[in-house]
């Protein structure tokens, strides 16, 4: 059955929600379209689209394209009424979606896919998207603590650091981006600069630096209505320098007066071991970053 693409609009909200809400129902996952569509709606703008597909006036689909930088598009937020699946609407965004991006100088567009999510791990292979890397969240409590390392705000020192880790070869040199939340992009000098002058970067020293981690912004979580401060990307090179991270990251929190903290780690075993190993509290499955070439 084919459907019409075309930009979403403010009077799409009840038909998109009625059908985004049963997307998820056989699994317990908070659905945050209902909280952001006006958002994206009133947003959409030359970095930004926001599309429906149609089926004879009936909306069935949704997705949004984002610019992040002056190469990379971020798709999101990618959901098909469950009645209408396999029908190729959710194709039918995508394309739109890569063409866009492409037209507005693009020449990589990511997305981001819960690892259980077979549907639509199919659904971007199909799209001609590649897997690019997995990661983990890590949620340490916000509380006060203090560092059994040394932990410098220098961005230079952290930079050195995240040039040469595992880490960054781990997640192709992607963190969570700073200016969109959910979307990922390429971790540069310049971010860490930003960073470093707007929100926080810590580097844990201890004969050499050993770790890193940034702050990429304090927000609501639309899934349930906490203050939320997410931290683009923790890398170390052993269980202690975690330790002292992360007890950098919680005495941050706990300042910000967060309820709680999502800091990005890459999906290898030994960050995983380590994070769970000084209490970082990991997600309970990863998530896949998948990318196309739009060149």
């Amino acid at each position: 059955m084919s459907s019409t693409v075309r930009q979403a609009r403010a009077d799409d909200y009840d038909d998109v929600v009625a059908f985004v809400e049963e997307v998820w129902s056989d699994r317990d996952t908070a659905e945050y379209i209902p909280a952001v569509f006006r958002d994206w709606v009133a947003s959409d703008g030359p970095d930004q689209r926001t599309v429906v597909a149609t089926v004879d006036g009936t909306t069935v689909g949704l997705c949004q394209g984002v610019i992040l930088s002056d190469h990379e598009a971020w798709l999101q937020g990618i959901r098909v009424d469950p009645a209408h699946r396999g029908e190729g609407h959710g194709l039918a965004m995508v394309e739109d979606l890569l063409d866009w991006a492409a037209d507005g100088g693009a020449t990589v567009a990511r997305n981001m896919v819960f690892s259980w999510n077979d549907a639509g791990l199919g659904q971007s292979i199909a799209a001609g998207f590649e897997p690019t890397c997995s990661f983990r969240w890590a949620s340490p409590d916000p509380r006060e603590a203090t560092p059994s390392l040394s932990v410098t705000d220098d961005p230079t020192v952290a930079w050195t650091y995240w040039t040469d880790s595992d880490a960054r070869t781990a997640l192709s040199g992607l963190a969570l981006d700073r200016e969109q939340s959910w979307a990922l992009s390429e971790l540069t000098r310049d971010d860490l600069r930003i960073l470093a002058d707007e929100e926080a970067v810590f580097a844990v020293t201890d004969g050499g630096t050993r770790a890193t981690a940034c702050r990429a912004r304090v927000t609501r979580d639309p899934g349930d209505d906490v203050r939320l401060a997410e931290y683009a990307v923790g890398a170390w090179d052993g269980a202690d320098a975690a330790a002292a991270l992360f007890d950098a990251i919680r005495d941050d929190a706990a300042a910000l007066g967060v309820d709680r903290t999502r800091v990005l780690i890459p999906e290898t075993p030994r960050h995983v071991a380590q994070a769970a190993a000084v209490r970082g509290d990991t997600s309970d499955w990863p998530t896949f970053v998948c990318s196309a070439d739009l060149t």
